[in-house]
C-alpha cells in the first residue's frame, strides 16, 4: 500500500510538473501576462504623444497662432512696433550680446580679414 501511494504521489507531481513551469505552463502565461499589461501602457502613452503631434501639426497648417507663438518663445522674436521688457531679478548679472545681424556681420568680417590675399 505504501509502494502504490509514492508512486501516486510521484505521478502527480509528474503531472503537475508541466503545468507549473513547462513550456505553456502558468509562470510562462503570467509573465506574457505582465508583458502585455506592459505594452498597453506603452501604448497609451504613444498615443497621448501621437495625439498632441498630430494636433500641433493642425495647429501649424491651419493657423498662423502657433507660428507666431514659436518664433516668440523659441527665437525671440517680436512684431514691428513693439517694445520688449526683460525684467531681470535682483543681483542677476547683466549680460550683454550684440543683436545677431551684427553678430553675423562682424564673424564675416573677421573670416573675411583672415583669408589671405591671392
Amino acid at each position: 500500500m505504501r509502494l502504490i501511494s509514492i508512486s501516486l504521489l510521484l505521478l502527480l507531481v509528474l503531472i503537475q510538473h508541466p503545468l507549473w513551469l513547462g513550456k505553456g505552463g502558468w509562470l510562462r502565461v503570467w509573465d506574457l501576462d505582465q508583458q502585455v499589461n506592459e505594452a498597453l501602457d506603452k501604448n497609451i502613452a504613444l498615443k497621448a504623444r501621437n495625439d498632441k503631434l498630430e494636433s500641433e501639426v493642425r495647429d501649424l497648417q491651419d493657423g498662423t497662432g502657433a507660428i507666431e507663438e514659436r518664433a516668440r518663445f523659441e527665437l525671440g522674436m517680436i512684431k514691428e512696433g513693439e517694445i520688449f521688457v526683460q525684467l531681470l531679478a535682483p543681483g542677476a548679472p547683466l549680460q550683454s550680446a550684440p543683436p545677431p545681424a551684427a553678430a553675423s556681420a562682424t564673424s564675416a568680417a573677421t573670416s573675411a580679414a583672415k583669408k589671405p590675399a591671392r
